[in-house]
């Protein structure tokens, strides 16, 4: 299965998320950055409020989008051991890339909030959304700090994933969609057509457009 691009992924997502459609206290979090384009469309179509969570991804060294890690909003990280084994995957390098991925996670907290600022999310249901989950490690991370918030219901949604990746996250979130499973799964960009990345000036966009629409 292929997607001409994020937007695609989200409205046919959307569609199989109909029993959220208008639900008072739902909300649908875009994981940074692309994960917020593909929310959008399923905030837009379900007719509930948008934000987005401020993630950061901890690269295998040379291997820069391989996921090792991830490090979530609240500073919650999760390494994978098996992966931080990787050979060139030092202690002295990944404390270097948590130190300069934090920093960089502060900057884009203080950008995103001041066009969205995000209350609390104790009792409401989560729409988690990404735009492809190759290891997980990002959508586990975040699962782990919003059960911290004591939130009501956390749904994991990616138009795409790993199947090995897929059941780590289902065993953890309450509910999980995904319109593609793969086995031999060789990247997320190579289900999209149009797998541009996704901007700062994008992300503050669709966040005041989408708080514009709900209200």
């Amino acid at each position: 299965m292929r997607f001409q691009d994020r937007k695609e992924a989200g409205r046919l997502l959307s569609s199989h998320l109909t029993s959220y459609r208008r639900q008072p206290d739902a909300i649908v979090l875009g994981l940074a950055r692309g994960g917020v384009v593909v929310a959008y469309e399923v905030a837009k179509d379900l007719f509930l409020p948008l934000n987005v969570v401020v993630h950061r991804k901890i690269g295998a060294l040379g291997y820069p989008e391989l996921a090792i890690g991830a490090i979530a909003e609240d500073g919650e990280m999760l390494l994978n051991t098996e992966m931080a084994a990787l050979p060139g995957s030092l202690p002295s390098f990944i404390e270097e890339e948590v130190t300069k991925e934090k920093e960089v996670q502060r900057e884009r907290l203080s950008l995103y909030r001041k066009a969205a600022p995000l209350g609390s999310l104790e009792g409401k249901t989560i729409l988690l959304v990404d735009d492809g989950v190759a290891t997980g490690a990002t959508l586990l991370v975040e699962v782990e700090s919003l059960r911290k918030q004591k939130v009501r219901k956390i749904v994991a949604i990616s138009p795409v994933a790993s199947i090995e990746a897929w059941q780590k996250i289902k065993a953890e979130a309450d509910e999980a969609v995904c319109l593609c499973l793969e086995e031999n799964f060789l990247g997320i960009s190579s289900f999209y057509d149009d797998f541009t990345q996704v901007e700062d000036e994008m992300i503050l966009s669709l966040l005041r457009r989408a708080q514009h629409e709900y209200k």
